[in-house]
């Protein structure tokens, strides 16, 4: 799986909030998702210490025939919205412009965010696919399914169709992938602690000799007569 390199990434003050839910709802350790945990040097495949790679293919796969969807979603949808127009009351009228202007612009933020966070495993970009995925995108696409007042064509209620199984599978998909990629993170972390404090201990010195014969060195050494003082002779017999 190729893994784009360059790419921007969020501004910091996304990243910390997007880490925090992260930690919070997907896994149990929330130091070690904002610790971002060890990476390997880059010819490790996943660029990583342990070289596991986290990213989920179906997700992938998912988002890859998501970006070719789009644009012809948007063109349908456009269309039949500009045939259907004058019979819509001014209520509908002014829903459905705003909700195509702001799933548009939704979309290409939503599609970004997964491309890298599933690709490079970083948890804020697809914690934040996650969020806009469930809210507004998913929501959206529904209302435009099963709202009747719309005058929904039948060839819109099928592509409307198609694009909230896109949006089902991957709340559901990237909800798996981020726990996975939290639960991960944690124990690299853990085991980076580890052997950290390892290396940090001591080396042991040698073995102490007993308190006695430790005592009477110091005893004797310390003594002027065992200092200057020659042995005494041995008595007559």
């Amino acid at each position: 799986m190729a893994r784009p390199e360059g790419l921007p990434a969020l501004p910091e003050a996304l990243r910390r909030p997007l880490l925090s839910l992260s930690s919070s709802v997907f896994g149990e350790s929330g130091r070690a998702a904002l610790s971002g945990g060890p990476r390997a040097p880059p010819g490790c495949p996943g660029y990583r210490a342990d070289c596991e790679i986290l990213s989920s293919l179906p997700l992938q796969m998912s988002l890859y025939f998501n970006v070719y969807f789009f644009p012809l979603w948007w063109l349908i949808t456009v269309a039949i919205l500009y045939m259907k127009y004058p019979a819509l009351s001014d209520y509908y009228k002014f829903i459905l412009v705003t909700i195509m202007i702001l799933v548009s612009l939704t979309e290409f933020i939503r599609l970004y965010l997964g491309y890298v966070g599933n690709l490079l495993e970083k948890v804020p970009e697809l914690a934040g696919f996650w969020l806009l995925t469930l809210l507004p995108q998913l929501p959206v696409i529904l209302f435009l399914l099963f709202n009747e007042g719309l005058q929904i064509h039948s060839l819109e209620r099928a592509f409307h169709i198609i694009f909230a199984a896109f949006l089902s599978f991957q709340v559901v998909a990237a909800f798996f992938t981020l726990r996975r990629m939290v639960n991960a993170l944690a124990a690299r972390f853990r085991r980076s602690e580890f052997h950290r404090l390892e290396e940090q201990r001591p080396a042991p010195g040698p073995a102490p000799a007993s308190a006695a014969a430790a005592a009477a060195a110091a005893a004797a050494a310390a003594s002027p007569r065992g200092r200057w003082a020659p042995a005494p002779a041995p008595g007559p017999p």
